[in-house]
């Protein structure tokens, strides 16, 4: 037994591709291979069942239960179940003590004592009511030449964003 446990992980074995049984795959590609041939012979594929043990067991429809009740990997299957039972009995989980720490945080609350407005991009900055220069607009710092702007728009349309690769720029009248 032990000997066809080691020989069935050697990833240079030749197994048959059940969809087509002129292909030998290397164990390491036989997984890849099958999702590849299933979808080349999918009236192969309609008459094969997967083994809910080894996805790399494909068998006749009409055979799958009896591979089921014989499988090899469900043995390896049901050893888990039993050791997964068993430590689950075994283990006690400690119960937490974890306490959440104290808040003094209120968001709500500092909301409505804000003093200064939001910034909101484009807009005119104004002092807030409870300053002294509540009337007076503040200038915009701007680190642009004189005559110049941000445009309001990227220069260029993005490749991505687009099928096509044109990268000519993109003019806007203001």
């Amino acid at each position: 037994m032990e000997e066809t446990y080691i020989d069935s992980l050697d990833p240079e074995k030749l197994l048959q591709c059940p969809y087509d049984k002129n292909h030998q795959i290397r164990a390491c590609r036989f997984p890849y291979h099958l999702i590849k041939c299933r979808k080349n012979h999918p009236d192969v594929a309609n008459k094969l069942a997967t083994c809910p043990f080894n996805a790399r067991h494909q068998v006749p429809r009409a055979e799958i239960s009896h591979h089921i009740s014989s499988c090899d990997d469900k043995s390896c299957i049901e050893q888990d179940v039993v050791n997964q039972t068993r430590n689950l009995g075994q283990e006690t989980l400690a119960e937490s003590t974890w306490q959440c720490p104290p808040c003094d945080e209120d968001w709500d609350k500092d909301l409505w004592e804000q003093t200064s407005t939001p910034f909101v991009w484009g807009t005119a900055n104004y002092c807030g009511n409870n300053s002294p220069a509540s009337n007076v607009v503040m200038e915009h710092k701007s680190n642009l030449a004189s005559g110049m702007r941000v445009p309001k728009s990227l220069p260029y349309v993005l490749p991505w964003k687009n099928n096509s690769l044109d990268f000519s720029p993109c003019y806007c009248l203001s």
